[in-house]
């Protein structure tokens, strides 16, 4: 399965975003950010939650004997929406 940026490996993802996220919040406690900084920060937390959820969901299909490989990323609004 491919990610929408062309990677197939989910944690590079996260490791990409979670570098890109501690930039901005650098940034933020710094000089602040601006509307676009924390539309960015926002769509990477969402982002962030939609992979791990998507690893966690990849791990357990591979635990119990399916294809890590045919599970598909949820929706943004639906990961969001979980209860922690």
């Amino acid at each position: 399965m491919a990610n929408t940026d062309g990677t197939d490996d989910p944690m590079s993802r996260i490791n990409r975003l979670i570098a890109e996220e501690r930039q901005l919040r650098a940034r933020a406690t710094g000089e602040g950010l601006d509307d676009d900084g924390k539309k960015r920060l926002k769509e990477l937390e969402q982002s962030l939650d939609q992979c791990w959820d998507l690893l966690r969901r990849r791990r357990a299909n591979a635990e119990f004997g399916g294809s890590p490989d045919q599970t598909e990323a949820r929706p943004v609004s639906e990961v969001e929406s979980y209860q922690q």
